[in-house]
């Protein structure tokens, strides 16, 4: 198990450490540029070859539980934001210079995200792969999908639009446009659709290699902006969605799914999948909505750190 593990944190080691080594020779419009063209065009085709192998097979129950652990991700993420505020507000200091400011919309919009996206399609597949039986392969995939169109495409890019700074003011059309205009939906449509076409081998490895291209990518913009950090003036705040996504959320999931009759390899999956780190598309998102990078950054750092920590338990209470 442990060879299984180094193999799959061996590209994520490798590149995000390219990324933050590089960092310094890289301008920010580079980044800025990188994140759109992730977001226009790479995560797009991913999802694309991830829909087209897609089994549909397994009923509603599935999507239910992405579904839900998305709404239970928010439900807390916003509970904990409130009591945090609360706590600093009502916080005294003998100097007024030293009192804490409470952190802007933008952060609100980036502390959630952080909390409920997780890096389902790469590190919770990968994750699968390796700990447990190839029939429990369908269950990951459906949860990774779900998670990808409904949570990262579908609420993430609501939320990001609402807390975004952006210079235009928002209204509900504003998130309802930047919705139905985002380019992931419309390709993971197009590849169930098109999963009866049969393209030439050539097609298929060109695409699948691609997704690759997509998936380092990625994880060099994760290095990049962990370089051009300023600073660490966000590390309080994602090391608590930090400890909410890696520790709390996936140990209510294997407690509430246990409750359903789920148990063994099938249990396991769905405590993985909601554990994952905070996904690379929060970077994305962030880069096109102007959200709180730091934030969204340590949170990526911490949580690729506690999945490190809460796997054993993992294995040892839900396996």
């Amino acid at each position: 198990m442990i060879e299984n593990l180094i193999h799959a944190y061996t590209p994520l080691i490798t590149w995000i450490g390219l990324g933050f080594l590089i960092s310094r020779f890289i301008p920010d419009s580079s980044l800025k540029l990188l994140g759109q063209t992730l977001y226009w065009v790479g995560v797009p085709l991913q999802l694309l070859v991830l829909a087209r192998h897609t089994n549909l097979s397994h009923g509603e129950f599935i999507p239910g539980i992405a579904v839900g652990v998305l709404l239970l991700s928010l439900v807390l993420a916003v509970l904990i934001w409130w009591v945090w505020q609360w706590w600093i507000s009502t916080k005294q200091e003998p100097e007024p210079s030293e009192k804490f400011s409470p952190p802007g919309r933008s952060s609100l919009g980036s502390f959630i995200l952080a909390t409920i996206l997780g890096n389902t399609g790469f590190v919770g597949l990968t994750l699968t792969q390796a700990l447990t039986t190839p029939e429990n392969n369908d269950w990951a995939v459906l949860f990774s999908v779900t998670n990808n169109v409904v949570g990262t495409y579908g609420i993430a890019v609501l939320i990001a639009s609402y807390f975004g700074d952006r210079e235009t003011k928002n209204h509900w059309w504003t998130q309802l446009w930047d919705l139905l205009t985002v380019p992931s939906l419309w390709t993971f449509v197009i590849g169930l659709n098109t999963q009866f076409v049969k393209l030439p081998e050539a097609v298929e490895f060109g695409l699948d290699q691609a997704v690759w291209v997509v998936i380092a990518c990625a994880l060099l913009l994760v290095g990049l902006r962990l370089g051009k950090m300023s600073g660490w003036q966000s590390l309080k705040t994602a090391a608590i969605a930090s400890i909410l996504k890696v520790l709390i959320i996936p140990a209510l999931v294997g407690l509430g799914v246990t409750n359903f009759g789920v148990t063994g390899g099938e249990r396991l999956v769905l405590v993985l999948m909601s554990g994952t780190p905070t996904g690379l598309s929060v970077l994305i998102l962030a880069e096109v909505y102007e959200l709180d990078r730091n934030l969204l950054a340590s949170s990526i750092a911490l949580t690729f750190v506690g999945l490190f920590l809460a796997l054993p338990l993992w294995l040892a209470w839900f396996s």
